[in-house]
């Protein structure tokens, strides 16, 4: 039973104020893994407290000497690599040769491509020919709260903490309590690699606790939240009230559109893509959009490749999925699941229950809907589990329409060989992100949406000045 009820305050491992346990549950056995502890308020506070007294030094450290010390947190990283895919791998299920290849490897790909990112970073720089004296200065916006979830946790740790770690800003991490190991890891990380106290600091807590205080405390200067967009409304609701600066990473329901010319190994990618991660990933193709004259023999196929996808045990090696993060997620897809069938969806794969002969641990069987019409809730509604919808199409503006007719515009996908059709299709579909013929998007790419699924931006440039204000200034002296 591994035990870790401190927070990492103002540089040192404290207790909380008042004891809050809160059990973390393996969800490969449904036994509990862990236990820490949920902050309160006076945890925060000091938090809080603690970042804003490292503010004011931190800002004004070399932007080369910030660098250097989110270099220490990749050295650390790369000597405890291991526990890092096993952190993650208990605490939210993914199978272990995943949490390897897959999970961990986030935090280094992150890092040093905001290390990358950071050279691209002009502090002080002209307005323009135009205005000679005048410059346009970046500086940190101060105290930031960071909110992270459980599906890809170090990817969405990272993805926060390095960018404003180099922006110069300091910061609360509440991570998600389902899966708060690897986030108490990294922090062991951030330590021992002498970043100064303060500028890091973590409290456990839920949304309704932590998650709201440092939404409306009044010494945070910004949130940045990944999660469910109906907690994105919350917390811009809660920070309202202080103005902060809100930045948020929502869901999806992504459409792959496959035209007819689609190379042969289209419909495989999308249907694993979709079931990857047991479906828990907000930019998963989740919508399967298929041209009317190989819709039959598309359906055949994912279903056959739905069937042959394997579900385990997080803790064993190989190549499947491994089970969702816990009970209510569960019982949320499992109700999906019955509300596609009775809303008269045709069941090619999968289905509702546990996967044949387990009878412990949450895990879903992968799932494939043909014959969906645009309509239905499970063509509507954010699932975050191993089930894909499958809809025909007549055409390209077919397809852009139902693509589009969505709340939610996180990622898209086009299978086609015809380059000016995929550029149409790129620039039409309202999405952040379009992703086509299993490309994957470029080092330095931001990550983030449109509509329902937040506007935020995180990864390169843009990740780093989603921290960064911008001040203008007249009759600057020439040097």
């Amino acid at each position: 039973m591994i035990e870790k009820r401190d927070f990492y305050i103002n540089g040192a491992w404290v207790p909380p104020v008042v004891a809050h346990d809160h059990n973390v549950i393996d969800p490969s056995t449904e036994d509990v893994c862990a236990i820490i502890s949920l902050g309160d308020q006076a945890d925060t506070d000091a938090a809080v407290a603690a970042a804003t007294a490292a503010f004011p030094s931190w800002a004004a450290t070399p932007p080369e000497k910030r660098a250097d010390y989110v270099k220490g947190i990749l050295a650390q990283y790369e000597a405890r690599v291991e526990e890092m895919a096993e952190a993650i791998s208990i605490e939210m299920g993914a199978p272990i040769d995943m949490a390897r290849s897959s999970q961990a490897p986030c935090l280094p790909w992150h890092l040093e491509n905001a290390l990358e990112a950071f050279k691209e970073i002009e502090w002080i720089r002209p307005l323009g020919p135009h205005a000679p004296n005048d410059r346009i200065a970046m500086e940190p916006i101060g105290v930031v709260g960071l909110i992270t979830p459980w599906n890809w946790p170090m990817n969405q740790v990272t993805l926060k903490v390095i960018p404003a770690l180099l922006a110069g800003c300091t910061m609360v991490l509440k991570p998600s309590e389902e899966a708060p190991l690897s986030s108490l890891l990294f922090a062991e990380f951030v330590h021992d690699a002498g970043v100064p106290a303060g500028v890091f600091n973590l409290v456990n807590g839920d949304g309704p606790g932590v998650g709201n205080q440092l939404s409306t405390h009044p010494d945070v200067a910004m949130i940045s939240f990944t999660g469910s967009t109906r907690a994105g409304k919350a917390i811009s609701a809660a920070a309202a009230e202080t103005l902060k600066r809100v930045t948020l990473e929502l869901g999806g329901k992504g459409a792959n559109v496959i035209f007819a010319d689609a190379d042969e190994k289209a419909v495989k990618r999308g249907v694993l893509h979709c079931m990857q991660n047991s479906g828990q990933s907000c930019n998963a193709p989740t919508r399967m959009l298929v041209e009317r004259s190989i819709y039959d023999e598309t359906v055949e196929k994912a279903a056959e490749i739905a069937k042959n996808v394997k579900v385990g045990p997080a803790s064993e090696p190989g190549r499947h999925i491994g089970p969702v993060v816990n009970k209510t997620q569960w019982t949320k897809i499992q109700e999906m699941i019955e509300v596609g069938i009775n809303e008269g969806a045709r069941l090619v794969a999968g289905g509702p229950g546990l996967p044949e002969g387990m009878n412990k641990g949450y895990y879903v069987r992968p799932t494939v809907f043909a014959d969906v019409s645009n309509d239905m809730r499970i063509a509507q509604e954010e699932i975050f589990g191993p089930v894909l919808s499958i809809i025909p199409f007549e055409d390209e503006a077919d397809a852009i329409k139902i693509a589009n007719d969505t709340p939610y515009g996180l990622t898209n996908y086009v299978q086609t060989q015809d380059g000016p059709r995929r550029n149409r299709m790129a620039l039409a579909l309202k999405a952040g992100m379009i992703e086509m013929n299993g490309k994957d998007r470029g080092a330095g790419s931001p990550f983030g949406g449109m509509k329902m699924s937040g506007r935020a931006r995180e990864g390169g440039v843009w990740g780093i000045e989603e921290f960064l204000e911008v001040k203008a200034i007249s009759d600057w002296a020439a040097e």
